[in-house]
């Protein structure tokens, strides 16, 4: 198993940068899947991503002041996947700090396996900051 962790300040209030980070969004933002349904529960939120030859149900819940969320279930193509996405005031209470971190380990036994699903994810946390510094603009800290 693997960690990654990206992190990027943007120029937008906490309030504003997590209403604009609902799951739909994120995974849109991540860019390997396309959003299939959406099941809103009162305990978490369901999306089903699909992407090449595969659908991936993602569980997103609120935790500890964070977003959390992880492959839900056994079908998908890791066998642990889990995300925590924190918003808070940035030093110096210029802009969001917004960090991704995620833990991964592909299901399939290939050589170097968690280390090449490390690097993709890494890809896919920080096309999400790049979405919202597209969105927001960048903070100079």
């Amino acid at each position: 198993m693997r960690e990654v962790t990206v992190s990027r300040v943007v120029d937008a209030s906490p309030v504003v940068v997590s209403r604009w980070l609902d799951p739909p969004t994120i995974v849109e933002a991540e860019g390997s899947f396309t959003v299939e349904t959406i099941d809103e529960r009162a305990d978490a939120t369901i999306v089903v991503a699909s992407g090449p030859g595969m659908q991936l149900p993602l569980r997103f819940e609120d935790r500890d002041e964070a977003m959390y969320y992880t492959q839900e279930g056994e079908q998908g193509p890791f066998s642990h996947m889990e995300t925590w996405l924190e918003v808070d005031d940035a030093d110096g209470g210029n802009g969001t700090r917004v960090t991704i971190r995620s833990s991964i380990s592909l299901a399939a036994p290939l050589p170097f396996g968690d280390r090449i699903a490390a690097w993709k994810r890494t890809g896919e946390l920080k096309r999400v900051l790049e979405a919202l510094e597209d969105e927001f603009g960048s903070s100079s800290h």
